[in-house]
């Protein structure tokens, strides 16, 4: 009996000496592996704060500014829990292996959509368009309603909604009617030739000059053309507001024709001379 007690004891003196080892051993790695954990969930939370921050001051879209900080802020972590589970003694090659295996399969499978993406992201830093702006891309053509990450989201004249992958609204020549604040209006007006071309120039600048929604700056153009088979035509050239350019568009040309028939100048019919001859 006495020796089982003495046994005992000394098992449990092992016990003890087995732990004192175990934490003199391994805890300063688990320390360590602690403070990486800690810390670099800080330093990884700062550096998200300060690209957030830096994004909203150059005024990137919200939408790309919330969805860049959350893809940092999650990599960083990554990156921390792998440092973490290294300084463990964890052979962390695997898991690289595994992660960098997922993400090349992932990119395959989504392959159109990450170029939607890229497309998306681009579109949201150099701002080729906005919402608002009535642009023609990717074979669309209507005001922009929504610039998300993988599609843009056009509003035809006819109300009509057209939604345009990214890679293809930024896969051609991006016409933005509306970034320069003025559009020019190309109209043609066409007399006939036994008119007196001064007084119609005359009647063309007493338009312009009576439309206050004309701008002045730059100069509009009123110009003789061409010399066509059936009519002397004139270009009517005035600048306008982005606003303002559809009303003035029509209306523009309807006060030509009701001026020209206040001012008596014809406007001609296409013309033919038919010569027939008798066969002998």
């Amino acid at each position: 009996m006495p020796e089982t007690t003495e046994t005992s004891a000394i098992d449990f003196e092992a016990v003890i000496q087995s732990c004192i080892e175990a934490i003199s051993t391994y805890g300063l790695q688990i320390l360590a592996a602690l403070a990486i954990f800690i810390i670099g969930r800080l330093v990884a939370n700062l550096l998200t704060k300060a690209l957030r921050t830096t994004m909203e001051k150059r005024k990137v879209e919200p939408s790309l500014v919330g969805f860049a900080a959350s893809l940092t802020h999650a990599a960083l972590l990554v990156f921390v829990v792998l440092a973490a589970l290294g300084k463990l003694g964890v052979q962390t090659t695997s898991f690289v292996a595994v992660i960098g295996a997922a993400g090349l399969a992932i990119g395959l499978a989504l392959q159109g959509s990450l170029s939607n993406f890229a497309a998306g992201v681009l579109i949201l830093i150099f701002k080729p368009y906005k919402v608002g702006d009535y642009v023609g891309a990717g074979g669309g053509e209507g005001v922009i309603k929504e610039i998300g990450i993988f599609t843009t989201t056009l509003i035809t004249l006819d109300n009509k909604t057209q939604i345009l992958p990214n890679s293809i609204a930024t896969g051609g020549v991006i016409e933005n009617f509306s970034k320069q604040g003025t559009r020019r209006l190309d109209l043609i007006a066409g007399v006939s030739y036994s008119e007196d071309i001064l007084h119609v120039k005359k009647v063309l600048q007493d338009i312009l000059v009576n439309e206050p929604r004309i701008l002045k700056d730059p100069t509009p153009t009123i110009g003789l053309m061409e010399m066509g088979d059936s009519s002397i035509n004139f270009a009517f050239r005035p600048w306008v507001k982005v606003e303002d350019y559809w009303d003035l568009f029509f209306e523009l040309q309807e006060r030509i024709k009701i001026r020209f028939d206040e001012e008596k100048i014809s406007i001609p019919f296409p013309q033919r001379d038919v010569h027939l001859f008798k066969a002998e």
